[in-house]
């Protein structure tokens, strides 16, 4: 018996798909698909939550200076003749950042290798305003401390019936 199943696709193609409905699985929570589809799809989403459910507090916050443009009201950077050139004005701020352990930057590295780039679109906006999700940090920041208290089983399959046209099993697979 083999460990996976192939769902009559190509490797590349089965790959890509199962990247796919897992990432928009985490992204909103649940999707509707294939009874066998699902099945494979919790396979890789519940490991992805492991990841993030293990590793999610596991960093330092690290008081870091940064040199940060001067802006004037119209949002355009502040340039000074110095010396005969124009320099722009920087100015110092310190900011608190995470900095991962190296196990958290391990599980962040082997999430990204399976989540494709999700971008939103906000209420009523055009697509150029599109704004890219982060995903990763979605997984640290909600889902792993979500699932802090759960040792396994963080997703849910429901037999929703036959698919009309070709009768499939479909069912939702949504997280617990």
């Amino acid at each position: 018996m083999r460990g996976y199943r192939k769902l009559g696709f190509a490797s590349k193609e089965r790959k890509a798909a199962l990247r796919k409905l897992t990432t928009d699985l985490l992204y909103y929570g649940r999707i509707t698909t294939t009874v066998t589809r699902a099945k494979e799809i919790r396979r890789m989403a519940e490991r992805m939550i492991t990841l993030a459910r293990k590793e999610h507090a596991n960093f330092t916050q690290v008081t870091v200076t940064a040199k940060i443009p001067k802006k004037d009201k119209d949002g355009k950077r502040i340039r000074q003749e110095l010396n005969g050139k124009r320099v722009e004005i920087f100015e110092q701020v310190e900011k608190t950042i995470k900095k991962d352990s190296p196990s958290r930057l391990n599980a962040r590295r082997k999430m990204m290798a399976v989540f494709y780039p999700v971008t939103e679109l906000p209420q009523g906006a055009k697509k150029k305003k599109a704004v890219k999700v982060d995903l990763v940090k979605k997984m640290f920041d909600e889902i792993g401390p979500k699932y802090a208290q759960r040792n396994g089983g963080y997703t849910r399959i429901i037999k929703i019936g036959l698919r009309k046209g070709d009768a499939a099993p479909m069912a939702i697979i949504e997280l617990v």
